[in-house]
């Protein structure tokens, strides 16, 4: 969660506050690796959500093992940096994060990725700010939804990867995401612009996200398998 952005935007969504811990630190959870899809494979709905949303993000995929790390080192450890989208199911990750963990089924439906492994040394002419300047959008059905950029992170890769790295090891193959860009989901949307505007995804709905140099990722939401099982 390393925008600002759309942590002050989801918060007053979920209504509640930043905590102020999110300052201190470069907070993370861990998710679901079985989900991992393809860049132009369907996904499918959370089973049990009607509130179905897509998180334009950016992961940094590690190249080598390293246990804490200063962030002045940490970036010789990424092997490479792809588009990511955490496909969310919001009204199952509210409910369950009201006991203090999560999200768990709010996100383990499927993760996709790609479709380009870019090493930093392409990218290095566009540094800015804690990231890079590379311009991000997401669309629904042809039309715009998201717009934001990978130089407004608040915690660098290196941070993070230095934090997250604290008492434990990462390993090669490891994908580090970057969080959220601002706005770049339909309850940023929601919260900033009003529901009807960005309504929740929808089985059929085509989710088309653009990273620039990433590549772009192309995903039509499907029916939830175990809904289908339900209706047979």
């Amino acid at each position: 969660m390393a925008f600002e952005q759309h942590l002050v935007n989801c918060s007053a969504a979920m209504g509640t506050s930043v905590p102020p811990v999110w300052y201190d630190q470069p907070v993370f959870y861990f998710t679901n690796p079985a989900a991992i899809t393809g860049p132009y494979d369907d996904v499918p709905m959370a089973p049990g959500t009607a509130q179905y949303d897509y998180e334009l993000e950016v992961a940094a995929v590690i190249g080598r093992p390293g246990s804490d790390l200063a962030p002045a080192d940490a970036e010789a450890y990424i092997a490479g940096y792809v588009l990511f989208c955490d496909w969310s199911a919001r009204d199952l990750q509210s409910k369950e994060m009201t006991i203090g963990l999560g999200p768990a089924k709010g996100k383990d439906t499927a993760t996709s990725l790609g479709p380009f492994l870019v090493t930093p040394d392409e990218l290095e002419a566009r540094r800015s700010g804690k990231g890079y300047d590379v311009a991000m959008t997401a669309s629904v059905n042809g039309t715009t939804y998201s717009q934001g950029n990978w130089r407004d992170l608040f915690w660098s890769f290196e941070q993070m990867l230095a934090y997250a790295s604290r008492g434990t090891e990462l390993q090669a193959g490891d994908v580090i995401g970057s969080g959220t860009v601002g706005t770049g989901c339909i309850l940023e949307l929601s919260q900033v612009h009003g529901g009807d505007r960005f309504p929740w995804l929808q089985p059929g709905d085509r989710v088309e996200l653009d990273g620039g140099p990433l590549g772009r990722i192309s995903a039509q939401v499907s029916p939830s398998a175990a809904d289908r099982l339900a209706l047979s």
